[in-house]
């Protein structure tokens, strides 16, 4: 039986970016177009970074307030 893991945003927003840029390349060649690279990058970046900040505002939130560390302490104790 697999062991059920906690969601990871991050790897989803990661993969779907991948996975829609190769989708983009590959329909691109057939079409005999090209993609303007001039936007790729600038934009894998910008939503990698929304997805890094999206998995790190899920990870505060299951942690719940107060800050709880790893150690079992409170940061406002």
């Amino acid at each position: 039986m697999m062991r059920k893991h906690r969601f990871d945003v991050y790897a989803l927003v990661a993969g779907g970016l991948f996975s829609a840029l190769a989708v983009l390349y590959l329909v691109a060649s057939l079409n005999d177009r090209e993609v303007n690279s001039r936007f790729v990058l600038p934009l894998t970046f910008i939503v990698l970074g929304a997805g890094g900040l999206a998995g790190a505002l899920v990870a505060a939130s299951r942690r719940g307030r107060g800050g709880a560390r790893d150690d079992g302490h409170r940061l406002d104790d």
